[in-house]
């Protein structure tokens, strides 16, 4: 899915291009302190129309940075207990998993995903963290409703693994309801999870963000733990 040259190209020219355009219209200016903002839920801020500037908190279910080498921006995404979201950003951030997050943005869509595109101004990082746990998924069932949520899809790989370096790596595999792509970014010149043993047939629980790539709905884990071997 993303990564013939020139669709994943033009992707990724037109993310950095508005990132650029959502930085340079901030200008010099401080981000509105936290008492003035109105944040609102993920849920009503994914509900809003394309361009619309929205507040939110939660917490990071990814890490800045880990999906850049498909996205080629340094995002990560956030989930309350309304919905989930990815946030786009040209520069990298220093938090990590469960950090509890603000920040303000432009809701727009990448390669058909609602984002929302953001500066590293507005982002502010809260006192406290939380551990999101995943929402349980059948793989025919990963699509628009659970879109930006930190889900978990078990099932048996259907088809061999494809190396599409430098993006990454895809997968299929299928619970009986439906196949559903896993998509394994780079982080560091190697896969978050170690895919050379994904043999077709083999049983297999995947943790990551459900995600959207044009047509393509696809679970994308964040670390080597996401993937867990089942026994049959």
């Amino acid at each position: 899915m993303r990564r013939h040259l020139t669709s994943r190209a033009l992707a990724s020219v037109a993310v950095t291009s508005l990132l650029a355009t959502t930085a340079c219209s901030s200008g010099g200016d401080e981000p509105p302190a936290p008492d003035q903002e109105v944040v609102v839920t993920v849920a009503q801020a994914r509900a809003l129309t394309e361009g619309s500037t929205a507040t939110v908190e939660g917490f990071a279910t990814v890490a800045p940075g880990t999906f850049s080498s498909a996205t080629s921006e340094q995002g990560f995404a956030l989930q309350d207990a309304t919905g989930g979201i990815y946030v786009s950003l040209p520069d990298a951030l220093d938090f990590g998993l469960d950090a509890r997050v603000r920040v303000t943005g432009q809701l727009g869509q990448t390669a058909q995903q609602t984002v929302l595109n953001a500066a590293a101004a507005s982002v502010t990082v809260l006192d406290g963290t939380e551990s999101v746990e995943p929402t349980d998924v059948m793989t025919g069932d990963v699509g628009e409703p659970v879109e930006g949520l930190l889900v978990r899809v078990r099932g048996s790989v259907t088809t061999a693994v494809e190396d599409e370096q430098p993006y990454g790596f895809q997968v299929y595999i299928d619970d009986g309801s439906g196949e559903v792509q896993v998509y394994v970014h780079v982080v560091d010149g190697e896969p978050v999870i170690d895919t050379t043993s994904l043999e077709v047939g083999l049983a297999i629980e995947v943790t990551g963000l459900a995600a959207q790539y044009e047509e393509t709905y696809e679970v994308a884990p964040r670390r080597a733990r996401d993937l867990v071997l089942v026994e049959q």
